[in-house]
């Protein structure tokens, strides 16, 4: 039999953020405007994952606005407040909680401004839904957002809101190894089916199940995005991607030589999001960047020995070193 067919399995665990008690500090300002829409202003670069959207999903829900209504400002440096790079799995969790804050942080004047204009004694009274600020359980008894905000100017309130959150871990005991290195942590499982083929080396990855807890999934198609981008990203670095490297000088540096998945060599991929809220983040989020990778290059090596047998321990894994490792496993007689 030439092509002989395998499945592996891979699990990990990721701790997001800088860590090791290293300052993990993001901020953001929401700003409340008359014609009842707001804008998010975050240093939070979105270079493709998608945190953009997050960020206006998160104020969406705490200002009870359409995330239609929600414009997001990112990376203007005379506008927008740091909040560390786009880096370590850490904008959903520490800017998206920054986010949140900041949305409670401009709705508060206005909740007390209209507390005697609807008549409640307490905030607790008012619930922020559909445009309106209305009485809890009496959703006649309201006053839209967009009014709020024309009151709180004509009063001279401010419709802005700022907040800072910051990530606490710690560094490890250097006597012990004990401490809480990282908050909070990703955990994925993966599993591959691939194809290998025993005259030529090659490889083919038929099929990936990707299962992540992301804590609560803010954005599904962003979170199945992520998921679809990093088992790209991870079937390069198991079968293809190689910088060649002869006394210091890069001998592959472009696309002919220094090979990436195409959409012909993708898996179909199937995502599943494990939804076990984290306490600790916007509305029970956590991150989902980088724990979309890492699994996959062993899940593949793993269906790769279940196949026929052979361990590849240096990546990436080339045709040449699975039909040499093939030959080398039968040379001495071992059959799978």
């Amino acid at each position: 039999m030439v092509r002989r067919r395998g499945i592996g399995m891979a699990s990990v665990f990721y701790g997001t953020g800088y860590g090791n008690g290293f300052p993990d500090i993001s901020s953001a300002i929401v700003e409340l405007h008359p014609s009842g829409k707001a804008t998010v202003r975050t240093g939070a670069v979105d270079c493709g994952q998608g945190s953009s959207t997050v960020f206006a999903i998160i104020a969406a829900e705490v200002l009870g606005l359409q995330v239609s209504d929600i414009t997001v400002t990112t990376g203007d440096t005379d506008n927008t407040p740091d909040t560390g790079t786009t880096a370590a799995t850490r904008q959903t969790y520490n800017t998206g909680n920054a986010v949140r804050l900041a949305a409670l942080d401009a709705l508060s004047p206005l909740l007390d401004m209209v507390k005697p204009r609807l008549a409640v004694n307490t905030v607790d009274g008012l619930v922020v839904r559909g445009g309106a600020i209305e009485v809890r359980g009496l959703p006649g008894r309201k006053v839209t957002l967009a009014e709020a905000v024309a009151l709180a100017k004509a009063e001279g309130l401010t419709t802005m809101g700022k907040a800072t959150f910051t990530a606490h871990t710690t560094a490890l005991d250097p006597e012990n190894g004990q401490g809480a290195p990282y908050w909070p942590y990703a955990f994925a499982t993966h599993m591959a089916e691939v194809e290998v083929d025993t005259l030529t080396g090659m490889v083919e990855v038929l099929r990936v199940v990707a299962a992540h807890d992301v804590g609560r999934a803010i954005n599904r198609a962003g979170v199945e995005g992520q998921v679809e981008g990093g088992v790209a990203q991870g079937l390069g670095f198991a079968l293809l991607e190689e910088v060649q490297l002869n006394c210091g000088r890069i001998q592959n540096p472009n696309l002919a030589g220094y090979l990436v998945p195409t959409a012909m060599d993708m898996a179909v991929v199937e995502s599943i999001i494990v939804e076990h809220p984290e306490p600790s983040g916007p509305f029970g989020a956590k991150g989902i960047g980088e724990p979309a990778i890492l699994p996959v290059a062993p899940a593949i090596l793993n269906a790769i020995f279940d196949a026929v047998g052979v361990r590849i321990t240096d990546l990436p894994a080339t045709p040449e070193k699975v039909l040499q490792a093939i030959k080398l496993q039968e040379d001495r007689g071992i059959v799978k």
